[in-house]
């Protein structure tokens, strides 16, 4: 099959619409069940590069949650702790299989932006991801391959018109890429750099101490923002994006965006949280914008009477500015990645408030320096490997 007739583009008063291959050659999937969208593709061909590499980069299946062309979430298939599978809602699956893992941590990190997501893995969908998938709201999934018993668990979903595609793995696109941007043609040599542990070896600061599991966490890091919408930034620790900001104008805003949803994925894991009385009725997707109400600064939107009647069996107290910022006091190790060099120092102030001990970033601004010492004052590790990930 050359071409896939679309029902419209971006919005439904772009008509015609299609994918289709330029070079006369077959495209390099098959849809499976339901009938995927111009967006979901290009969220599926997105993601399914970026689990690819991961894969590639690590040796353990990887996960994207992709939502609006940019991931919500990234991981590879580290196991959880027991805490992490209640925020997740994954604790009543019983044991995990890697890829199960790796989808858990990818749609647990930001639950609210990972609603509705399309979804991309990097190895055969297999019985346990899919019952992940089945109660989750979700448009679609890519992967290289099905089980026979997944597949019919994936097909029961959204009455059955969930977008599942297959994708050839051997698949290798041509190195030049176009596009159009008003009528005319853009085109440019595809980013085929490799982020392996070889760009990691540029350490600026005074402190190099940099295990090998940080190093991974750095390229988790920069493979994830090869695949989101810049400027960006993204927080990673212990095998997962935690913290993503895509598509700012300006780069402090990305850092402090991501920052923000990595001391949220923080703060859901304090026991004041993980206790939450909710009423039994309440959906997993309430249950999320409950949480993400009560652990931010609008918090009396749940808990005024009357409102918190809906979503609890009794009235919580209020998490304190004080409880929460003892509570984010804990943490450290966060690996922190950006797609283009750090321009001001302040960034790296953000960064320290969400625990982050180790940067990579290309480098090259004429303020490195001030940043370089802004991150040796605070006794982080910095690495400046030369590369910049822009990605429109």
């Amino acid at each position: 099959m050359n071409e896939l007739e679309l029902k419209y583009g971006c919005n439904p008063n772009q008509k015609p619409s299609r994918i289709f291959m330029a070079d006369g050659s077959d495209l390099p999937i098959e849809v499976l069940n339901g009938k995927p969208g111009y967006i979901n593709f290009l969220d599926a061909f997105n993601g399914w590069q970026l689990v690819k590499e991961l894969k590639e980069a690590t040796g353990l299946p990887a996960a994207t949650s992709f939502k609006h062309v940019s991931p919500a979430g990234a991981a590879v298939g580290r196991p959880l702790s027991d805490t992490l599978k209640k925020i997740y809602w994954v604790d009543d699956l019983g044991e995990l299989t890697p890829l199960a893992s790796a989808y858990a941590r990818a749609r647990g990190a930001d639950r609210m932006s990972s609603f509705g997501d399309f979804i991309a893995l990097s190895d055969e969908c297999d019985v346990c991801t899919a019952n992940m998938i089945k109660r989750e709201v979700s448009d679609g999934i890519i992967a290289p391959g099905y089980t026979p018993e997944a597949l019919e668990i994936l097909k029961g979903k959204k009455k059955g018109n969930y977008a599942i595609i297959k994708i050839d793995p051997s698949y290798k696109p041509e190195p030049v890429e176009r596009k159009q941007v008003y009528g005319i043609t853009f085109e440019q040599g595809r980013n085929e750099i490799a982020i392996n542990d070889d760009v990691l070896t540029n350490i600026v600061t005074d402190n190099k101490d940099l295990p090998q599991e940080v190093k991974d966490d750095m390229k988790i890091a920069l493979i994830t923002l090869k695949y989101t919408q810049s400027n960006s930034v993204c927080y990673v620790k212990d095998g997962q994006a935690i913290g993503i900001g895509a598509g700012q104008q300006s780069r402090i805003h990305c850092t402090r965006l991501a920052g923000s949803k990595a001391d949220n994925w923080l703060m859901r894991q304090c026991p004041k949280v993980l206790n939450l009385p909710f009423r039994e009725d309440v959906g997993r997707p309430e249950r999320d914008n409950a949480i993400d109400n009560y652990i931010g600064e609008d918090y009396m939107d749940v808990l005024a009477d009357g409102a918190w009647e809906k979503v609890f069996t009794k009235k919580p107290e209020i998490f304190t500015k004080e409880e929460k910022a003892e509570w984010l006091s804990q943490m450290d190790g966060v690996v922190l990645g950006s797609d283009a060099f750090f321009p001001f120092s302040d960034n790296i102030d953000r960064a320290k408030k969400s625990g982050v001990k180790y940067i990579v970033q290309p480098g090259g601004s004429i303020r490195d320096s001030l940043v370089i010492d802004a991150a040796n004052q605070y006794g982080m590790v910095m690495v400046c490997n030369g590369i910049r990930l822009f990605h429109h």
